[in-house]
């Protein structure tokens, strides 16, 4: 939302989010039953939530238990932004997340693959970017939710 202004949000807004970040499928019904209000009003937040561009998805969590997964920090470096360069990264099939991230690298990337050889692709894809000045992975050993 850069140069927009930042949609107003409540503590019911807040805990609406943290309703469906934990379960994307929850009813209408049962939203309202857990916020304590109707479910016209449920519905009407969350049309505002999207509206506004707070809720950008609806998505699912999943583990195949066959996956590699990885997680990829890039530098860049002048004349290219790092936005320009993480719109090329999100291109890539493999690609679940970019972030902006402050510290030594500029983004941070969240990779799938069905193999290490599809990760060592998506890598050597972003090493090969304009304004990519370098990169450093780490593949994902285990996961506790």
């Amino acid at each position: 939302m850069q140069g927009q202004q930042k949609p107003s949000i409540d503590e019911i807004d807040m805990k609406l989010l943290r309703l469906l970040r934990d379960n994307a499928r929850m009813s209408y019904v049962r939203l309202a039953q857990e916020l304590g209000l109707s479910e016209s009003a449920v519905r009407k937040r969350i049309t505002k939530l999207i509206k506004t561009g707070v809720i950008k998805k609806f998505t699912i969590v999943y583990d195949t238990g066959s996956e590699i997964r990885a997680f990829i920090l890039v530098r860049t470096q002048p004349p290219v932004s790092v936005p320009e360069v993480s719109k090329k990264i999100l291109s890539l099939d493999l690609v679940e997340a970019v972030y902006e991230v402050t510290g030594d690298y500029d983004i941070l990337v969240m990779v799938r693959g069905e193999k290490i050889d599809d990760v060592n692709k998506c890598i050597d894809y972003i090493r090969s970017i304009p304004g990519v000045s370098g990169t450093n992975s780490m593949i994902v050993l285990r996961q506790w939710v």
